[in-house]
């Protein structure tokens, strides 16, 4: 058979074709064929027409083989191709198609550069499977619930210092917070949710893992016990003292909004401070200011009812003294106290055994009594005691028994000889 008089259809080509030649040969009814191939009669009529002038080649659509007339010109398609491998690589199809309308104003939808990608053999990054588990209905209120944690990522990719992004997520509406810092713990910690309380209000709970910084793993002491206290870290006792409730996960998998938002933002945001020239914490979290409320606006969803769970803050500047680390010291009878490691000097002329030492979230310390904040300094060096002269060293003389001892006299000289003459004898008889 010859090249041009093959004819390649497909399954349904080949039903439809049976069927009309059926309807053709009189064994059914145009109507019958209609009602077969779930379309009109005079479908089947003008099929019938294309197939008798045609051959089998008229079953085919008219427009197979020829040039879609909304297809993306090559130019296009070229430019778009050339700007994923270079300055937008490793972006994955929809985060490329948003930078392509949105800086060259290219209107390319993110399937059609699905398929350049892999016509191309262009990488970027593909969602992994993930088992399947049990879905968790959103909260209904905004300020319900908010997911927080700590992602540890090479954020800057080697321009700057390795760093720590702070995330907070609304269950409900899954609007988003963050902020980086240099390590996940109980300041940077307080100081973002200071942060975001002021932005949005105080959250009715948070929902967060079980890392150190927001969970005590010390022992109950007695007096613990003895009143069912568990021990708390420095961080719930702040959130119970602003009357927010702590929610502990005890898997990733339990808090997985939070962790699904590292994972785009590892993608995305990674990408974008890339094309932004960011190199550290300071123009990161500048970068962020302006990114986050465009997140927020395109992502965020409405919550399922309008009341707004988060509540006011009614003392502002106490924020700082409760969001704070307080620690209990003990003043010497020389006024100073020991904390991290360093010796600080009491100024005030206090009576007092216990003092209290906090610190903030803007790296300040203070030292307080019953409330009252006591002056202090550092002392930097401490003095060094003053060395007494060496005692010159006793001499130990051997001790000589006196010729008036017992043991020199004649007669115990003279029983001394014999109980010894005795033991010769005894040990030669043996």
């Amino acid at each position: 058979m010859a090249e041009e008089d093959r004819i390649t259809m497909s399954q349904k080509e080949s039903n439809r074709l049976y069927v009309i030649r059926q309807a053709m040969d009189k064994a059914i009814t145009q109507e019958q064929a209609a009602a077969l191939l779930d379309i009109t009669a005079r479908q089947v009529r003008r099929i019938v027409r294309s197939v008798r002038k045609e051959g089998d080649a008229g079953i085919c659509h008219r427009s197979r083989g020829k040039r879609a007339h909304n297809r993306i010109p090559d130019r296009i398609k070229d430019k778009a191709t050339a700007l994923c491998r270079d300055r937008y690589r490793e972006f994955g199809p929809t985060h490329a198609s948003e930078k392509l309308l949105k800086v060259h104003h290219m209107t390319v939808s993110d399937e059609t550069l699905r398929g350049w990608f892999q016509q191309e053999h262009i990488p970027y990054r593909s969602r992994k499977k993930r088992p399947h588990r049990q879905w968790r209905t959103r909260k209904a209120h905004r300020g319900e619930m908010v997911q927080m944690d700590g992602s540890h990522h090479d954020w800057f990719e080697g321009r700057g210092p390795a760093c720590v992004l702070m995330g907070y997520i609304d269950d409900a509406t899954g609007r988003v917070y963050a902020r980086f810092y240099e390590y996940e713990g109980t300041l940077p910690a307080m100081d973002s949710f200071k942060r975001y309380i002021r932005l949005y209000g105080l959250p009715r709970s948070v929902y967060l893992d079980r890392h150190t910084t927001y969970k005590s793993m010390a022992r109950q002491t007695v007096a613990e016990e003895l009143n069912d206290i568990r021990p708390m870290s420095h961080f719930e006792k702040s959130m119970a003292e602003l009357g927010v409730e702590v929610i502990h996960a005890y898997s990733p998998q339990a808090k997985g909004r939070i962790e699904r938002l590292f994972g785009t933002f590892q993608d995305r945001v990674v990408k974008e401070m890339r094309l932004a020239g960011v190199t550290n914490i300071g123009e990161g979290n500048t970068f962020l200011d302006g990114y986050l409320p465009e997140y927020n606006r395109r992502f965020a969803k409405e919550a399922a009812k309008r009341a707004n769970y988060h509540r006011p803050i009614v003392n502002k500047r106490a924020l700082d003294t409760i969001l704070s680390i307080r620690t209990e010291r003990a003043l010497r009878n020389d006024f100073t106290i020991t904390h991290n490691k360093k010796l600080y000097q009491i100024k005030s002329n206090i009576r007092a055994k216990k003092i209290i030492v906090q610190e903030r979230t803007d790296g300040s310390m203070r030292v307080l009594h019953n409330g009252l904040r006591l002056k202090f300094k550092e002392i930097e060096a401490r003095p060094l005691k003053e060395k007494l002269p060496a005692k010159r060293p006793r001499l130990i003389r051997a001790h000589t028994q006196p010729v008036t001892h017992p043991w020199k006299s004649p007669a115990r000289a003279l029983i001394k000889a014999r109980m010894q003459r005795q033991a010769i004898s005894q040990n030669r008889t043996f």
